[in-house]
This record gives C-alpha cells, structure tokens and sequence, in this order.
C-alpha cells in the first residue's frame, strides 16, 4: 500500500515531535526530493504560521513566501466588493502583529524542504523513504508495522522488508489513506459536481499582497499572492468545464483568466501547467481508534474555498503534538485509546465547522437563482458594514477561532 507520510501533515508532526524524546519513524513512498518538488502553494493562515513557529520551521518559510494584508471578496461581476484588513480583526480578539498581515501563502516545495532541513539533524528521527507499508498489525500493546524498502543507490534495485514495532501508528497519508482503510474507519461526505483547475502565473501589474476570492455561478475562484508578482490561482468550475479550462489554447485560456480576475492584474503569463483535481467533502467516522490516529487529509476533506484545507492538517499537528507529549511526559501510554480520545474531541468538531462553512460557501455562491444570489448579496453587503459580523467571519478564515495549540501561543513577535 501506498505509505505518503512524507508530506507537509505527517513532516510537520515529525519536526513538532523533534525534541520530545520519542523516537520516531517516518514512512514515505517516494524520495525525499520527489515528495518535496510537487508544484503547488497553500493559504497558510495565522494560526498555521504560530504553529509552524512554535515547531521552530517558521523563520526558514517566512522570508520565501508572501505575507497577504488584504483579503478582497466578490461575487462576479457584481461592484460591491468586501475588504478585509488585519484591524478588522479587532472587534472580537487582539489583532494580528504588524509582521503576521492576515496570512500568508507559500509554495510547497519551500515549505517542505524547510521540514526536511530541520529534521536533518535529528537523532531522534528514522527517514524510512522510498519504503512501502506493506501490512499493519494492531495489538492490545503495541503496532508492528511490516514494510519494504527499495534500495535506490542499488542498480540491481534491491528490495529489503523488514518489521517495525511502536506503540503508535499515525495515519497522514491524504485523502485515500490506505492506513485507514486497512483499519477499517470509514467515512462520509460527498463528492462535489466540481473540479479545480490550479496553476501559477506571473501577474503585469502588482497584487499589492492581496488574497482575492471571486465567487461566479460556476464556482469560487481564489486568487493568492507569491513572491516575485506571481499568483497561485485556483479556478473552481463543474468537471466538463474544468477540463476544457485545462485544454484550452493558451492565449484563448489566459482572455478567460483575464476576464475572470476583472483586469486587476492586468496581462497574465502562464507559469506553470494546468492541473485539475476533483474536490470532494470528507470526514472520518473517528479519527482515532486503539494504536492509530489520522491527521491532515487522511482525517478529513474540504472544498478549497477559503484555503482551509492544509490548516486544518497544521492544527491536527499542533493539537496531536501536544497531546501525545503531555502523556509521554506523565508516563502514560500515548497509543492508549484513552489519550488519543483528547485528539479526537479537540479537533473533529473544531475541522467539522471549517468543513460546513466551506460547504455552505461554495453552493451559496455558486449558482444562478435569484432567491441565492439576492441572499449572498445582501450577506456581502452586511458582511462590509456589520463590525462584528466582518471580524467573525475573518477569524474563521484566519484560523484564530477554536482553542490554540501550545505550540501557537509560542509565537514570536521579533
């Protein structure tokens, strides 16, 4: 089976375990640089970036991504646009610090390789990549984890397997995770009638560090700023569309994006490749069960509206982080379904209200009825003129709702 935890999720919660004093293995399928070289960049919110900094990655990714100031949003074509700015978060909390702005946005291979480098040294962690699991076996008092490593230096191609035995398995393999499936923990959800088409793109005129998100009958699109006035751009349209977004000519597929975007960025440039990706609703009928947890998309899925779904991964690892010390540190078993319990009651009612609020934003704002385009309206016009409601609705997107993992509360502001 597929063992992909080497990614952002299950590399974030090696690095937030790095001084702990737990040894830990880290499986992954593909090399190191494999998994890191994937072309796409995330919404990270304020409360990802506190956790990445308290995890101590954060002073490596900052300098290499966007810090946005402004979030715009819109409906269409429809001139009334609502701006969010870091004071508007004021009305219901404390404000951002003048270094943090309303988020950030970061590629992944920056992200990633920061992990990889802080991990590098670590006497604790076991790089067991390129290596497959092959079988896990749970018992009362412990796992043993069967697997297969290829030896890549080898020109034969040699492969070993060999067995691990620890007292806890997590589960960050994304969203098909085999590791759950194996275990029997079902899920429900739906898929949506969408797909999203991701790329980047180089922008003529300044994004002046401003997220947009652009809602049309066919779906959200977000438009999120990069380094060097470059845009990640991820455009929301029903499967056949998304296609045919994909295989359009590009001049013809650069005027739609024009037009989509209102002319803000002026004339566009494709940077990358177009790549589409169904997107679907997903929770996990437990997160948790004897010996086993899941985080990241193996836990949970959202609609990418909003840019909510790696946050929600980065706190599963704040939150798991601090579970699992705090009962290694008072000597109890950190496999036993008791502890794990704590997990799962933190985050699966925390990741099912980031899950509904998507939900309910991609079918308000997608669609032509006049009864749901009056609604969304007059919600955009009270949203721009109701403090209270403005500073809700941007503390749901900043991730600042909820209870904060210790390791966000370690946040510097130097």
């Amino acid at each position: 089976m597929d063992s992909n935890g080497g990614g952002i999720a299950g590399t974030a919660l090696a690095c937030a375990l790095k001084n702990s004093g737990l040894k830990i293995a880290l499986v992954e399928t593909k090399p190191k640089s494999v998994v890191a070289a994937k072309k796409l960049a995330y919404n990270l919110s304020l409360i990802s970036g506190r956790i990445l900094d308290g995890i101590g990655v954060w002073q490596e990714i900052l300098p290499k991504i966007t810090t946005y100031r402004q979030i715009s949003l819109s409906d269409g074509n429809y001139p009334r646009t609502v701006q969010f700015y870091p004071d508007d978060l004021a009305i219901t909390g404390k404000k951002p610090t003048s270094k943090e702005g309303l988020g950030y946005v970061g590629e992944h291979q920056v992200i990633l390789t920061a992990m990889q480098k802080f991990l590098a040294d670590s006497e604790q962690l076991t790089w067991l990549c390129p290596t497959e699991v092959l079988q896990v076996n749970y018992q009362s008092d412990f796992v043993e984890v069967e697997l297969k490593r290829k030896d890549t230096d080898n020109l034969s191609g040699e492969e070993e397997t060999f067995t691990v035995r620890s007292r806890l398995v997590i589960g960050a393999d994304g969203a098909r995770s085999p590791i759950r499936e194996t275990a029997g923990i079902g899920t429900h959800g739906w898929k949506y009638w969408q797909s999203c088409v991701a790329m980047t793109i180089k922008t003529e005129k300044s994004h002046n560090n401003i997220a947009f998100e652009r809602f049309w009958p066919s779906g959200p699109m977000g438009v999120l700023p990069l380094p060097e006035n470059r845009c990640q751009v991820v455009w929301t349209a029903p499967h056949a569309e998304a296609k045919t977004l994909q295989a359009l000519d590009k001049d013809e597929f650069l005027a739609k994006l024009e037009y989509r975007t209102a002319g803000l960025l002026g004339k566009v440039e494709l940077l990358s490749d177009r790549y589409v990706f169904p997107v679907q609703l997903m929770q996990s009928d437990r997160y948790v069960q004897n010996r086993l947890a899941l985080i990241g998309d193996a836990a949970h899925c959202c609609h990418p509206v909003g840019g909510q779904g790696l946050n929600m991964g980065i706190r599963d690892v704040g939150a798991i982080a601090e579970v699992i010390k705090a009962a290694h540190q008072q000597g109890e078993d950190i496999g036993d379904i008791r502890v794990l319990k704590r997990y799962e009651s933190w985050r699966r009612k925390e990741n099912l209200v980031i899950l509904g609020v998507t939900d309910f934003l991609d079918r308000m704002f997608s669609g032509t009825l006049l009864p749901i385009v009056a609604v969304r309206r007059l919600g955009l016009w009270g949203m721009g003129i109701v403090p209270m409601l403005k500073s809700l609705s941007l503390r749901v997107m900043t991730g600042l709702f909820g209870r904060h993992p210790e390791l966000a509360q370690m946040f510097s502001v130097k």
